[in-house]
């Protein structure tokens, strides 16, 4: 009886040493901050030959220590030999680059190099889907594409004039820091920095035709700061600078000598000083916000930016109760940027985004409810608080976005016309790093900022109303292109999808939407609603002239008043779109209301609480709505 009873024991051990290993092995290793961990326990690389030479160099990082790692996991390179020649025989200057990743850093992040390579910001689909939609080469914007594959047609060789510097695949072939003007260089371009030793030691070593060897290294981290982004994300949207309160404009630099209300960027483009968005006013930098998790992709191809982006507003300022998961349940990558930041609220729970339930890791709640951002630059801590009762509560604004209302300006580009010149001297093909024959040409009339405009998105059966810019008023000279200047010009009037990054805790006003035409999509102008006995009407005075090809204003989206053209395509995505006829009307209902009414009135906050309808049956004699 004694032997069944051990034998049972013995078996019902067995079966839970089984169980609490296939649990681990499914559910993934718990990772203690304090404790000695798989990325900590790591055996000290073999002597390399490197050494001999590379004495007493500091300023790696604490986990590419090549006394940990050794030179050649980064560098690769003979290390069993002391002859300069040959140890340095298939080494890489400058690894990172995507080119080698494989064989350099993929060689431990090789989960982290196939969500890299997924990425928009690798394969640049979205931005070469538009353009060749636009060029009329596709017949929609929603192919797929990578920038790596692409030849030499008319659109292919107007991104590779204009736009194709900014894909992480350009590489990074000159020791340096990252500045505003880096672009590209795979992990190097959001993962590289140098220290203020690492760049004089730098310098030194240039200085002495590479013979005064450097002491200090630059170092390799999960430390990125907003000069990583901004090469890239100072173009196009304009999202860096936007975020930082700069607005592009025309001038040039001798234009505003000594002049403190514009910047110049280290490219010489002249900027005009803004609000900046709130989060930057508090030190946030863009990756407090915006993670590894999005940042590098998730091994998904998306078609567009704003597919592959899963943070949003409500993540943080959440309506009740926010989302969020144990320490213990972090996925690997999570775990490791915990690990190397040295957090320490491993006994809390962490923040999640709902659209994908990726981790933000410098947040959690803490036991009476109450959630915090610990700022990734200055270590800062910041109260996330909730959405006010006037976010919460409204019902008449459920399916307007966050930026919609908080965004204080938006850039403006107008009037930008393309053309090929087949002289130009210095072309210079920016995909294929070289001089070639022939260049398209961007010449823009303008830069401004406003308000933003507001569009209708449509996605899986939901409507939400968010930011839009005039992202694509243009023409294109295709003719020039095959030696026919002026034979083949084609006109877009295209809006795009935006946010804008400028962010502000006040909201704007009800007028500014309701009554506003920038907003309404009619362009800057002069939107006046004048009464005459008791009947209302709406006047538009456009402030741009028309434009000949659409007989609209020059910066408008669609006409005043009148049917939108559905055969017309307005928008550079399929699934955005202006307000209809209706949707118009509908808005400047409420903006004639708010002709006698104030925002917070009892009559405008009984709108939000029961909506329109409810509240035109309690019309007053004196009210006087539009006649038509």
């Amino acid at each position: 009886m004694k032997k069944k009873y051990v034998f049972l024991g013995i078996f019902t051990v067995v079966i839970l040493l089984i169980t609490t290993l296939f649990y681990v092995i499914n559910k993934g290793f718990y990772l203690s901050p304090f404790d000695t961990n798989p990325y900590t326990n790591i055996e000290v690389a073999n002597e390399e030959s490197c050494l001999q030479c590379h004495q007493n160099t500091t300023g790696f990082s604490n986990y590419h220590n090549p006394e940990l790692i050794g030179c050649a996991s980064c560098h690769l390179g003979n290390t069993s030999s002391l002859d300069k020649n040959e140890a340095h025989k298939g080494m890489i200057l400058i690894p990172g680059n995507l080119a080698d990743a494989k064989e350099t850093c993929g060689k431990c992040h090789i989960e982290e190099l196939n969500k890299i390579n997924s990425s928009l910001m690798t394969t640049n689909s979205g931005i070469i889907a538009i353009d060749k939609f636009i060029f009329g080469e596709t017949n929609h914007p929603n192919h797929q594409f990578h920038i790596k594959d692409i030849k030499n047609s008319a659109s292919e060789k107007h991104i590779r004039d204009l736009c194709a510097n900014c894909h992480l695949g350009a590489e990074k072939t000159e020791y340096g820091e990252i500045t505003q003007e880096s672009r590209g260089g795979g992990c190097n371009a959001c993962h590289l920095n140098y220290s203020e030793e690492a760049k004089n030691d730098l310098k030194n070593y240039l200085a002495s035709n590479k013979t005064v060897l450097p002491k200090f290294h630059p170092s390799t981290t999960v430390f990125v700061n907003n000069t990583h982004c901004f090469g890239c994300h100072s173009r196009s949207s304009r999202i860096s600078t936007n975020y930082e309160g700069l607005q592009e404009t025309l001038l040039d630099e001798k234009d505003i000598a000594d002049n403190d209300l514009y910047t110049v960027l280290q490219d010489k483009r002249v900027y005009k000083h803004m609000d900046q968005d709130v989060h930057h006013t508090k030190g946030l930098l863009c990756i407090d916000c915006h993670s590894s998790h999005e940042v590098m992709g998730n091994g998904k191809l998306y078609t567009h930016e704003e597919d592959a982006v899963a943070l949003q507003c409500v993540d943080c300022h959440f309506k009740e109760k926010p989302n969020t998961i144990p320490y213990d349940s972090l996925d690997s990558e999570s775990l490791l940027v915990f690990l190397h930041r040295d957090y320490k609220h491993s006994n809390k729970e962490i923040l999640i985004a709902k659209k994908d339930g990726h981790p933000l890791v410098n947040t959690y709640v803490d036991s009476i409810g109450h959630a915090f951002l610990i700022g990734k630059g200055d270590g800062k801590l910041h109260n996330l608080k909730p959405q006010s009762k006037v976010c919460s509560r409204d019902k008449a604004h459920e399916n307007v976005s966050c930026s919609a209302c908080h965004s204080s300006w938006t850039s403006r580009c107008i009037g930008c016309h393309n053309q090929y010149d087949e002289n130009e001297p210095k072309a210079f093909d920016l995909l294929d790093k070289k001089f070639v024959k022939g260049q398209w040409k961007e010449y823009v009339a303008e830069f401004s900022s406003s308000k933003p405009a507001i569009g209708v998105r449509e996605h899986k059966g939901k409507r939400v109303f968010e930011p839009a810019i005039p992202g694509m008023i243009l023409t294109i000279d295709k003719g020039s292109f095959s030696g026919k200047t002026g034979n083949d010009i084609s006109f877009h009037r295209l809006y795009a999808p935006n946010s804008p990054h400028t962010t502000t805790k006040q909201v704007r006003d009800c007028k500014s939407c309701h009554s506003n035409s920038v907003t309404l999509g009619y362009g800057q102008g002069s939107l006046k609603y004048e009464i005459n006995n008791r009947k209302g009407e709406w006047v538009f005075t456009p402030e741009y002239a028309l434009n000949s090809y659409d007989n609209l204003p020059e910066d408008a989206w669609i006409p005043f008043l009148k049917p939108v053209d559905k055969t017309v395509i307005q928008s550079t995505r399929t699934d955005f779109r202006p307000f209809n006829l209706e949707e118009q009307k509908r808005m400047l209902l409420v903006g004639a209301c708010l002709q006698c009414h104030k925002d917070d009135s009892k009559v405008m906050k009984q709108t939000l609480e029961f909506g329109l309808q409810p509240i035109l049956k309690k019309l007053s004699a004196k009210c006087a709505l539009p006649d038509k």
